[in-house]
């Protein structure tokens, strides 16, 4: 913790005070981000280091295995919030869902009894079922780092398909406004 509040302390004193007026001009100017880039909480993830995008151009949504809940209305959270937010009123029209190699959350949902003692994730991981579903009948074959690589671009799939769900990308969708990748 000591290195993170030495790493503000840094960019207060520091940082900030060389760039001032591009931190001013961010916080002052509209957003316009040029896409809606989903992927996982993965502290190794880092969304605008790997697009090579600087603050202001991505819209990010970050969670355990990248996931997108199918549309539901009454169960609306962060995530659905976020995409409604994203192309109803920021009109983003470049959806993304990024997954990542050795990815925990997809080596859990694979393996549904490490998750025993997390009911938040297992409630969590059903965004993924598709995904399991998917595994167990397509790659009964593979296992390790194969099985877990498979999991991993298959649920980026899924994941695309529930993004399409959502009425505001649906309508979208068919008007050739927005894309998913």
């Amino acid at each position: 913790m000591e290195s993170i509040l030495k790493g503000v302390q840094q960019f207060q004193e520091v940082d900030f005070p060389k760039e001032r007026e591009y931190f001013e001009r961010l916080a002052t100017k509209k957003q316009k981000p040029k896409a809606l880039f989903i992927t996982c909480s993965d502290s190794r993830v880092m969304p605008n280091h790997i697009t090579k995008t600087d603050p202001g151009e991505l819209f990010t949504i970050r969670n355990a295995g990248n996931l997108v809940p199918p549309y539901n209305e009454v169960m609306a959270g962060g995530e659905i919030a976020t995409i409604e937010y994203s192309v109803a009123v920021l009109g983003i029209k470049h959806l993304i869902i990024c997954g990542h190699s050795c990815c925990g959350a997809m080596e859990a949902m694979l393996n549904p009894s490490s998750m025993e003692e997390l009911p938040a994730v297992q409630s969590w991981l059903s965004h993924a079922e598709a995904t399991r579903q998917i595994m167990k009948q397509k790659y009964p074959q593979l296992t390790g780092e194969e099985r877990l690589m498979a999991a991993v671009e298959e649920n980026v799939l899924v994941q695309m398909n529930n993004l399409s769900t959502h009425p505001c990308v649906a309508a979208r969708i068919a008007t050739g406004e927005v894309r998913i990748y």
